[in-house]
């Protein structure tokens, strides 16, 4: 699949300083060696001469003890100029605000290898940093540019979200990768960008139950002791019960299993690592565009209209608000088709067009393409730079430390007051541009989605073959390296 766009240049001026060459005068400075004259008669013009040669070097001396000492106090302060300092913020998967100074011209890659050192996180080629701009509007932070090119105005403010799901989880190699992978799922849950069914909602919230309270006690969990913890974004007592008739099946499985557990049934949700942007087809009616790790999809009226995979697509470009996708012929067509949508504006048909590209390189191709170079190049330069899923996997395999010690955070509670009928009353969600609206107008599919009724589930009867197929991909991979 190729690309196509209109051409964007940078240009990177480099001069090159001037050198300034010190030059010895040996005229200013006359020979150590006195000469003797041929006779013994004392000349006193000679004398007179030597005393005006002398005063005149003298006076050359405080001249230069004038001038130069300024010029050299000068310069040691342009080299000692520390580099200026920002002030990022950055909200992890936790709800928690990590805050640290930056130096104003790093490029995006360095403040993302920041925020995952201090996650002690390895496998971060899965995860990136997002941010609003003027319009409200979600961003990724692009690793190869500086910072202060991409936010124009505002504080440095960011998001660690994850960028690319994978659709097995169960290939990552450490606890701790899936453990923010289930944070960043139930926010989505919760914020309905990842609709269930009422099962799936149960068993999900069961599984998040395990991994932050453990097993079962019944001294310790009475009555309903799962009330403060959030597991849908319109959550009753029967959820609630369901959820603790499921936790008590439970004991002996630790949080990792759990939340292993948990993402085996969550990769099945249709909506499951889906971005979603807001579109008009050709008939100006309103649209979703969807893309994940299969290729892009299509709803309208929350429910899932077409699905073009990758390998049917081969080329994506847009024009000014339009976005355009050329479709390869079908077995009974001969030519290509060209289908376009309306995106609100420019930046919004750009911002799409990056999603696509990235998404594309990131889970098709084994290596990325390397960015065309030379000022006469047609369409964009733009190119995911960072690795693959394949290269990804291949680093993951070679991860030789122990397993990081973390610790797990509390989930969010519920901070309202529960209602007469027994639930609580309704949350406001997150839309995948960072506002809030409530799930009446959410524009996203809902939960009666198509798919969602024949909706799989993994349920506790399959632990056992769970764990023995997670074990026997470990001791692939481990053999493989």
């Amino acid at each position: 699949m190729t690309t196509e766009v209109g051409a964007e240049t940078e240009l990177n001026p480099g001069a090159d300083g001037h050198a300034q060459d010190g030059v010895h005068n040996p005229a200013l400075h006359p020979p150590d060696t006195p000469q003797t004259p041929a006779n013994n008669v004392d000349r006193s013009g000679d004398n007179e001469n030597s005393r005006r040669i002398a005063d005149s070097e003298e006076r050359l001396d405080v001249s230069q003890d004038r001038t130069t000492p300024s010029h050299n106090q000068r310069s040691p302060q342009k080299s000692s100029r520390k580099p200026k300092n920002a002030i990022c913020r950055v909200t992890l998967l936790d709800s928690s605000q990590y805050e640290f100074d930056i130096e104003k011209h790093a490029r995006g890659q360095v403040l993302f290898d920041t925020v995952c050192e201090h996650l002690n996180l390895l496998e971060k080629d899965y995860f990136g940093l997002t941010f609003c701009d003027t319009d409200s509007q979600k961003n990724w932070l692009d690793p190869s540019k500086e910072i202060k090119k991409q936010i124009r105005s505002g504080p440095w403010t960011f998001n660690f979200t994850v960028k690319f799901y994978p659709p097995d989880p169960a290939q990552l190699t450490e606890d701790i990768t899936r453990y923010y992978l289930c944070l960043q799922l139930r926010a989505d849950i919760i914020s309905g960008r990842l609709p269930c069914s009422f099962v799936t909602h149960a068993l999900l919230g069961s599984y998040t139950v395990q991994a932050e309270l453990g097993d079962y006690d019944p001294e310790e969990n009475q009555g309903n002791y799962v009330s403060e913890l959030r597991f849908s974004p319109n959550q009753t007592r029967e959820l609630e019960e369901r959820v603790m008739e499921l936790h008590k099946t439970y004991r002996g499985m630790t949080p990792a299993e759990a939340e292993i557990h948990f993402l085996e049934n969550a990769k099945k949700l249709s909506m499951y690592g889906v971005d979603l942007h807001h579109a008009k087809d050709s008939e100006g009616i309103d649209i979703m565009l969807g893309v994940c790790a299969n290729g892009l999809l299509i709803y309208r009226d929350r429910l899932r209209i077409n699905r073009f995979a990758w390998p049917k697509i081969l080329k994506i470009s847009y024009k000014r608000s339009n976005f355009y996708i050329k479709i390869r012929p079908g077995e009974y067509e001969q030519f290509e088709s060209t289908i376009g949508f309306k995106l609100p504006n420019h930046r919004a048909a750009k911002r799409l067009w990056k999603v696509c590209i990235e998404h594309h390189t990131f889970f098709r191709l084994v290596s990325p393409e390397p960015a065309p170079k030379g000022f006469l190049v047609m369409g964009s330069k733009f190119r995911y730079s960072g690795r693959t899923q394949a290269q990804t996997q291949q680093a993951s395999a070679l991860i030789d430390r122990p397993a990081p010690n973390f610790k797990r955070s509390a989930s969010k509670r519920y901070t309202l007051s529960q209602s007469h009928e027994g639930g609580f009353s309704k949350q406001s969600a997150v839309n995948e541009n960072h506002e809030a609206s409530t799930p009446e107008k959410n524009h996203e599919p809902s939960e009666h989605e198509g798919e969602e009724e024949g909706e799989e589930v993994t349920t506790p009867t399959k632990i056992k073959e769970l764990k023995a197929a997670i074990h026997l991909s470990r001791i692939l991979q481990t053999t493989s390296v």
